[in-house]
């Protein structure tokens, strides 16, 4: 306002002294009266305009939270002296809100949690009621290192989201190492709790890869599954590596399929060559069994001529075929000439009356000495020997024209067991062989 009072005293000066020379009113002075009304009014309604953005720029400013912007209403005062801004309405609205609190923090309750089946199912219960819990969110990680979980892992923790109960079974797991972390935490719409003290769990199972060093040279080994080739590629790969390691043998230390060594594990094989030969086409496992019992599966090609999956000890011959020695355990599919499936131990057969199955289950029970061998989909007993184990054993396979996969990280099935402990107080109603 004092720039428009100066103006208007300026004006006014001009005014007089055009008044004065003209000699009284004229038509020059009223023009310029005009002019400077004209001005006066311009000047205002240029304020007027400068407070309203002004204003505006308030408003588009405050903001209470993310997604909740304040609707500002602009008030002047009466002489032009002060901005106002009235927040009378966004306070009501403030005090209407209720906050939603965070969720405590759940407490897994181990003696409701189990593991069974390559299952995990995991328990846990609220300190307090609250009805505002939305959902729980699971993480999970497995590790080889018995109790709280460490700061640094290799393995990543694993997420499941939106649990609506305070209960859920993790199902078709690998028990490919020996412990599972486990933690959880609950969730309402706004915001998640803490998460809950870890838990470790263990996860045995029987883990074991197949020994390279061992196979054939017609059988093609990766990982866990085999595959019979006629060119005989493994002696091309042999002599590739004799090559690199300038005519040093191989061995289980320098295998490509040797990963991780247990005390179990073979620690030397028959070092610069393949360990089966002539019609021998057998892979051993590499984790010898001496005690509990165990369980693996493996699913073979129907359209293999020959297929057969048991247990031998460590000392089976490199021409010994599975079954046809004491040192060996097998059930044998013949699909060349004529289709058999049998039950082999030393060189004994016994022709068995089931429908072959696809994928076959193996329990070893080392001490009681029971070999069994299931349909791993339906459980059905296919046949069980009854041994005296004098030597550990290891899971042996043997395929020709045809292929296999083994799945191993597995525990023994709850079917599987109650089977077997019928078998302790009675004989297998598949007798077994002599």
């Amino acid at each position: 306002m004092g720039y428009l009072c100066k103006d208007s005293v300026l004006l006014g000066t001009a005014v007089g002294t055009l008044w004065h020379w003209g000699g009284g009113p004229s038509h020059a002075a009223l023009r310029w009266l005009l002019a400077l009304l004209s001005y006066l009014l311009f000047c205002f309604l240029l304020f007027f305009l400068c407070a309203r953005k002004a204003a505006k720029q308030i408003k588009d400013s405050v903001t209470m939270a993310p997604a909740f912007r304040l609707s500002l209403k602009a008030k002047v005062s009466d002489n032009m002296s002060h901005l106002m801004v009235d927040f009378a309405q966004e306070r009501r609205l403030l005090q209407a809100l209720a906050f939603l609190p965070v969720p405590s923090t759940p407490e897994i309750d181990l003696a409701e949690s189990l593991v069974a089946d390559n299952c995990v199912t995991l328990a846990w219960r609220m300190p307090d009621e609250d009805s505002k819990i939305d959902h729980y969110v699971l993480e999970y990680r497995k590790t080889n290192f018995e109790g709280p979980p460490r700061a640094k892992e290799d393995q990543p923790w694993m997420v499941v989201e939106g649990i609506k109960n305070t209960e859920y079974t993790l199902s078709g797991l690998k028990f490919d190492m020996k412990y599972m972390n486990f933690r959880v935490r609950a969730c309402n719409k706004a915001v998640a709790g803490e998460f809950s003290e870890p838990v470790t769990l263990e996860t045995r199972a029987f883990m074991f890869r197949l020994d390279a060093t061992t196979c054939h040279q017609n059988l093609r080994v990766e990982e866990l599954s085999v595959e019979w080739d006629a060119t005989g590629g493994k002696v091309q790969d042999v002599k590739a590596r004799e090559k690199d390691g300038k005519g040093r043998t191989a061995s289980p230390a320098n295998s490509p399929a040797r990963v991780v060594q247990s005390p179990k594990r073979m620690t030397s094989g028959r070092g610069g060559r393949d360990r089966f030969t002539a019609e021998s086409y057998t892979v051993l496992g590499d984790t010898l069994i001496d005690g509990d019992d165990h369980y693996w599966e493996v699913r073979y090609d129907r359209d293999s001529k020959a297929f057969g999956v048991g247990v031998a000890y460590r000392s089976l011959g490199k021409f010994d075929q599975l079954g046809k020695t004491s040192a060996s355990w097998c059930l044998h599919l013949n699909n060349w000439l004529q289709v058999s499936f049998s039950a082999k131990h030393a060189n004994k057969a016994k022709v068995l009356d089931v429908p072959v199955p696809d994928c076959i289950g193996v329990y070893c029970n080392f001490h009681e000495g029971f070999l069994s061998f299931y349909n791993a989909r339906t459980k059905q007993l296919l046949h069980t020997f009854k041994a005296k184990f004098t030597q550990p054993v290891l899971p042996a396979f043997t395929v020709w024209c045809g292929s296999f996969h083994v799945t191993s990280g597995l525990q023994v099935p709850s079917a599987v067991k109650c089977l077997q402990k019928r078998n302790s107080t009675a004989s297998s109603s598949n007798a077994s062989l002599p």
